[in-house]
């Protein structure tokens, strides 16, 4: 049975132990509304509180109306107006968002609760207009929950076995996108790649789960030694989840679906090339098309590719090297994707890639005008790219995470261009286009 918490209980909640405490910066005093002068669009800072960060690129943060949307702070979860800007505080305390219900706009989140000196992690929901908590599921050591199904019937999550927990926080799941302070960010990306590599070989036994919200019941599959990860659930399927196989690109086949009976497990993308890799995956809006960032091979070649759950077409768009982002992302209506860029540290070592891009997709025409059978054929395109941020400022231990707004006006970002972590949304039109 659900409980639910009376709104004075909620300050007592803090973030599941599975995540790394956070320390806002100190921010700079810089306008909060600007225009881009490299660029011609419109910068408008949604958040207040220094620290505060809208969500993983890939995670629901929009009520289904599309009027507001989730962030995080050192203090909470907040909801921000996107017509007024107003910020409303939510939860006080930590709380980690796991993503906010496709269908009644509750907000899923994971807390600690500690009542007489006995500590529970537990996984609840906020309903961000009455301010009630429901407690839904109290996880048992190793146990994560990663995303919640389309219909919110369901949780997905990870259970690990492993003897050498090093404290009640997941050691490996550790990342810059929690970590507010720039510093130790940036000396976790430095070691990243080494923590990835130790993990992998660790082989600890995994399953996934799906957790019934209104019945308590768990049911587990895919029991393996391959390292789980990012879980997400189809954004209309709800009966379908995607996940990867974690660890360096180059050595794992990441990308897979599996349904929530178990059945229907399926390898997305299978390498074909030394040092190809495929990774930072999402669903389109419309749950029919799952879209990832592809090199053929690491570093050289960029593409961000989709592959048709229904039809099984595949669909490549090529990009330049300065126009690859740490994230991809596609608009609503299909029609626009974005990046988010890098520095020159990342993979595609960019000279000149600190940029937010919108990229308009151009298909490559058949020119076999239907002589030869091009079914099974991968269908190739390109981008029109166009910038719209100038990031030099942004220090990309701080992966911006850029989303579209749900009426397609805005470009949805996080950086720390002003010296704290802010939540920030650029205009997809130039200002003088308005």
């Amino acid at each position: 049975m659900k409980t639910v918490l009376h709104p004075a209980r909620i300050a007592a909640l803090f973030v599941l132990a599975t995540f790394l405490s956070t320390r806002a910066q100190a921010q700079t005093n810089a306008p909060r509304e600007w225009i881009d002068p490299d660029t011609g669009h419109r910068i408008v800072q949604l958040s207040t509180e220094p620290g505060t960060e809208s969500l993983y690129f890939n995670l629901n943060p929009f009520t289904p109306d599309g009027k507001k949307m989730v962030v995080t702070s050192p203090t909470g979860i907040s909801m921000i107006d996107l017509q007024t800007h107003a910020v409303d505080k939510i939860i006080s305390g930590r709380a980690h968002v796991i993503m906010v219900g496709h269908k009644t706009g509750r907000i899923y989140y994971g807390a600690r609760e500690i009542v007489n000196g006995v500590t529970n992690n537990w996984i609840c929901s906020v309903d961000p207009n009455t301010k009630a908590v429901q407690k839904i599921l109290k996880l048992a050591r190793g146990q994560q929950v990663s995303s919640v199904n389309a219909d919110e019937t369901l949780l997905a999550g990870t259970i690990t076995e492993r003897n050498d927990w090093e404290t009640n926080a997941d050691y490996f799941d550790r990342g810059p996108n929690r970590l507010n302070d720039i510093a130790t960010a940036n000396k976790y990306r430095g070691t990243k790649g080494t923590m990835m590599e130790k993990r992998l070989a660790k082989h600890y036994p995994m399953e996934l789960f799906f957790y019934n919200i209104a019945t308590g019941k768990i049911k587990k599959y895919h029991r393996c030694t391959d390292w789980l990860n990012h879980l997400q659930f189809s954004p209309t399927d709800p009966k379908l989840l995607m996940f990867c196989h974690e660890g360096p690109w180059h050595k794992v086949d990441r990308i897979w679906t599996i349904h929530t009976d178990g059945s229907h497990l399926t390898l997305i993308h299978k390498r074909t090339m030394i040092m190809e890799i495929a990774g930072h995956e999402f669903f389109s809006a419309d749950g029919k098309t799952i879209w990832y960032d592809l090199q053929t091979p690491r570093g050289e070649d960029f593409w961000v590719a989709g592959y048709n759950l229904y039809t099984g077409k595949r669909t490549w768009y090529h990009l330049q090297r300065n126009e690859w982002g740490v994230h991809f992302n596609i608009s609503p209506d299909n029609t626009l994707f974005s990046s988010d860029g890098g520095d020159e540290k990342m993979v595609a070592h960019a000279p000149n890639g600190k940029w937010l891009y919108l990229l308009r997709p151009e298909l490559i025409t058949d020119r076999s005008l239907g002589t030869i059978d091009t079914k099974g054929l991968i269908q190739p395109g390109v981008f029109e790219s166009e910038k719209l941020v100038n990031m030099s400022k942004h220090d990309y231990a701080l992966e911006p995470n850029a989303m579209f707004s749900p009426d397609m006006k805005w470009l949805i970002f996080r950086s720390n261009m002003s010296g704290a972590n802010q939540t920030y949304a650029v205009e997809l039109k130039k200002a003088n286009e308005n």
